[in-house]
């Protein structure tokens, strides 16, 4: 079990939940994520599966009940499977209580049966249409068939599969009741994001993008009953049922939502950067420490100075003349 003294931040924030992006790399370019022709880490600047595991486990022995693997798409990482492995010994001694991923499901087929051997018990799917043609629009390289086989293939391996469509107006406004209704009938989960001001991506804007999850909202209100529910994760996210269906939906509103005052959680990137917050720029960098010594003191040391750090909240802002509080760095860089 956990055998160091708890993570608190400045704000009696317990820090139980690390995402932990394992690449930047990915096989789909989604526009709202990264650049077409993006340029990647050298391969050295990345953490080794060895030093993610040191890392993690470093993590663990202080407080993180939850390890949520990203990219990126992760299991485009050469090996990850390994790591997944190394993560069970945790779950087996009860001082992880879940080990996830979110994925773009293009590797689901290949990868789904191993990763339930591995302890994983759900996931999430980013899927932001049914229509393969605007699907490939979206992603740029992806192919909506191999993910729908990929989610198909997580459900038989007895992975609880959980939709999140990223809300973008003027694209997929018309399928909220279809992809709703298909995710009612699939029995998943789904969880709408608010799109966020991250990246310079070239010519997409976002604030021609921007959907709010008020109106979407609202548009539920119209058709079904709709509960509140006050389940908390300590995350962005907010949830209703609907009565029709009996299925939960969630928001995540970074922008017309504060959900700051719960956070429970810290982002650790490819190269050892933690970020404190997703939206703000300040980070730690421990990679230099997890180098400098074969003993962890120094780590955990580097780990307890960086959630001191942890601010209050993030200053994401969209207004009708612009956007405040952007993030210079691509969502794949963080890992969402």
């Amino acid at each position: 079990m956990n055998d160091a003294a708890p993570l608190i931040d400045p704000f009696a924030r317990a820090i139980s939940y690390l995402r932990v992006s394992v690449t930047d790399r990915c096989d789909f370019r989604c526009v709202y994520c990264m650049a077409e022709n993006m340029t990647f880490l050298p391969k050295a600047d990345l953490l080794t599966l060895e030093e993610l595991d040191r890392m993690c486990s470093a993590f663990v022995r202080m407080g993180v009940e939850k390890l949520r693997i990203t990219g990126g798409e992760p299991l485009v990482r050469k090996g990850i499977m390994s790591f997944f492995r190394a993560m069970t010994r945790h779950l087996q001694s009860g001082a992880l209580k879940e080990l996830t991923l979110t994925t773009n499901g293009s590797q689901l087929v290949k990868y789904a049966g191993e990763l339930a051997e591995c302890g994983v018990r759900r996931i999430n799917v980013s899927l932001d249409t049914l229509d393969a043609q605007k699907f490939a629009q979206i992603t740029r390289w992806g192919r909506l068939p191999q993910v729908l086989d990929g989610i198909a293939a997580a459900q038989a391996a007895g992975l609880r599969v959980k939709i999140n469509a990223v809300a973008l107006k003027g694209f997929n406004e018309d399928e909220q009741f279809s992809l709703t209704e298909w995710c009612a009938r699939e029995g998943h989960d789904l969880t709408w994001i608010e799109v966020m001001p991250m990246g310079d991506l070239g010519n997409e804007d976002r604030l021609d993008q921007y959907w709010s999850l008020r109106d979407l909202r609202a548009r539920y209100g119209e058709r079904y009953t709709l509960t509140d529910l006050a389940e908390r994760s300590g995350g962005p996210a907010r949830y209703v049922r609907l009565e029709e269906t009996g299925q939960k939906i969630g928001f995540i509103t970074p922008l017309t939502h504060n959900f700051c005052e719960s956070c429970n959680r810290v982002r650790l990137t490819c190269t050892g950067e933690l970020y404190m917050c997703l939206g703000q720029e300040d980070m730690a960098d421990l990679r230099a420490p997890l180098r400098a010594s074969a003993n962890d003191d120094v780590l955990e040391a580097a780990i307890r100075a960086a959630i001191a750090r942890k601010p209050k909240g993030h200053d994401f802002d969209y207004t009708r003349t612009g956007i405040a509080g952007q993030m210079s760095r691509h969502m794949s860089h963080t890992g969402g």
